[in-house]
């Protein structure tokens, strides 16, 4: 069950996208957790066939889990993650017009549009308006797409909660472990319990492509050989990958992350780097890429860089481009610091001749970095020295912060409370005695970046919905109402400038205007919720 305001924000983008009916549906999934037929009925208020027929739309869309139990029968759970994921399927269209072209944003288009659909029904619907040479390219591009992932098959295990496979999983494996369970036990069952989860879900996306054998007869023999080559399975639905498209985001951060820090051209050696393993990088999760190599680095430099501009060099003889690589690399991976503190600020690692980019690394500082942007902005300067103080130092008392950050003993205390109140800081109590006296005890206060960062994804949860409902409100206003649908009219459509008067054109180029921040605002917030969300799946305690 989400809290309030994930349940807020996916029931409105529920509503925006198929109706307040399924809105209903969904709302009321997120707010009393996965539920049978029978009681959605009974807390929704609707007909059944009302009712079925929004289920039907969100298994359609991947938006709800199904789980057949003997205790509760068939019940339904919304898939929030997915829910979630659609705040930014315009991006996943133009990454994909971007890597394959038109068409590759055309099929990824239309597949987003209608969840899930098999590739006769995508090349069959693209191809209308030119039925002799579109099928054969759309073909192609569609190989491409599920050949590198960015569309996989939408199998049964898809549809089932993955937390109820773990956790039946983890149960098969416990009745294995004879006697009482120790606790490496324990964790040796989950483990295994997690890895078999992961393997089902790897075997379970290799169905899309099948073998194609053809038959080449030789003049000289009888005989025929058989070469075997992979072609997209039409009896399967695909559906987009959305972690696929994912790699690109957290791709651009990082090269983003760099340039900022160094240069520009620090940042195009590191997204040449990142463009050399691109294709294996299928997964967020991963702590960093496959190794590569300088020579392979140099091969995906853009035409053109002029490396040497980014560098104070000793020599106005310009050096090789290989030197230059191997310069910046060296800085990126924070070679003349070989310390932990060196180590945590750098982007890749180098071992030899091979080069790795650390994204495990590179996501905590960003994550670090979007915590201290929200210390900055609610609590000023003092609040991020309390912060950083405390990340790097650990647990302390007041008496330290003040002593140690400069600060006067009267302005700690209330600053220390604010923060806690927003979970950027936590106390924690240590007792001197067995009795837990209050006034016999040592209050420390330290930064639980697990509990920070949830709670500041809540809240951006909740920027979120609420730019939305400004969106909604200002679309809704009587006069803007009116004259959109007046635009939608094809002969208004067709001549605007003569159809359409002169306050109403400035009434839609305000609400142009108007839209034009939301969205760019929009856009800033989700990707801080990716940040926290989608890169916080590494621990950030670990440190």
């Amino acid at each position: 069950m989400a809290d309030a305001d994930t349940a807020r924000l996916c029931t409105e983008i529920v509503r925006t996208v198929f109706g307040p009916l399924t809105a209903t549906v969904a709302s009321v999934l997120l707010t009393h957790g996965r539920l049978g037929l029978a009681q959605l009925l009974r807390f929704s208020k609707l007909k059944p066939r009302t009712v079925r027929a929004a289920l039907l739309i969100l298994v359609q869309h991947n938006l709800l889990w199904h789980a057949q139990s003997d205790e509760e029968g068939e019940v339904f759970e919304i898939n929030t993650d997915e829910c979630l994921m659609r705040l930014r399927y315009g991006r996943y269209v133009w990454l994909a017009e971007q890597l394959y072209g038109k068409s590759g944003a055309e099929i990824v288009q239309l597949v987003l549009d209608h969840g899930k659909l098999r590739p006769p029904d995508i090349i069959s619907q693209l191809s209308i308006y030119d039925p002799m040479k579109a099928p054969a390219m759309l073909s192609q591009t569609l190989h491409k797409l599920v050949e590198e992932a960015y569309l996989k098959p939408s199998t049964l295990l898809s549809h089932l909660s993955p937390r109820d496979k773990l956790i039946r999983y983890e149960a098969e494996e416990k009745r294995k472990i004879t006697g009482f369970p120790t606790a490496r036990e324990l964790r040796e069952a989950k483990e295994v319990a997690e890895a078999r989860l992961k393997r089902e879900e790897e075997e379970a996306e290799q169905v899309g492509m099948k073998r194609k054998a053809k038959d080449h007869t030789h003049k000289s023999s009888k005989r025929k050989a058989v070469e075997e080559e992979l072609e997209v399975d039409d009896a399967i639905y695909f559906r987009v990958n959305c972690e696929r498209f994912n790699v690109h985001i957290r791709n651009k951060l990082i090269v983003d992350a760099a340039s900022e820090r160094f240069n520009e051209c620090a940042g195009v050696v590191l997204r040449a780097a990142l463009k050399a393993t691109e294709p294996k990088q299928r997964k967020l999760s991963d702590v960093r890429s496959d190794p590569t190599s300088f020579a392979s680095i140099s091969m995906h430099l853009p035409d053109g860089v002029d490396l040497a501009s980014g560098l104070v060099l000793q020599s106005s003889k310009k050096p090789p481009t290989m030197t230059l690589i191997k310069e910046y690399l060296g800085i990126l991976a924070s070679a003349d610091n070989p310390t932990p503190a060196g180590r945590a600020a750098s982007f890749v690692s180098l071992g030899g001749s091979r080069i790795q980019v650390e994204f495990e690394i590179i996501a905590k500082r960003l994550q670090r970095r979007v915590l201290e942007a929200v210390a900055r902005e609610r609590h000023g300067d003092e609040g991020v020295r309390v912060f950083r103080l405390l990340l790097d130092v650990g647990m302390m008392d007041e008496k330290q912060i003040s002593k140690i950050g400069m600060m006067a003993p009267k302005d700690v205390r209330p600053l220390l409370s604010a923060m806690s109140a927003e979970s950027l800081v936590s106390l924690q109590e240590v007792p001197k005695s067995a009795d837990r006296n209050p006034t016999r005890m040592f209050y420390l206060w330290y930064v639980d970046l697990q509990k920070a960062s949830a709670v500041q994804l809540r809240n951006l949860y909740k920027t979120l919905y609420n730019i939305a409902a400004r969106r909604q409100a200002e679309q809704d206003e009587p006069l803007l109402r009116a004259v959109l649908e007046k635009r939608q009219r094809s002969d208004v459509s067709q001549d605007e400038e003569r159809l359409l008067t002169r306050n109403e054109r400035e009434l839609l180029a305000q609400w142009e205007k108007k839209r034009e921040k939301l969205t760019v605002l929009e856009t800033r917030v989700e990707e801080a919720v990716f940040i926290l969300h989608d890169l916080g799946a590494f621990k950030m305690n670990d440190d």
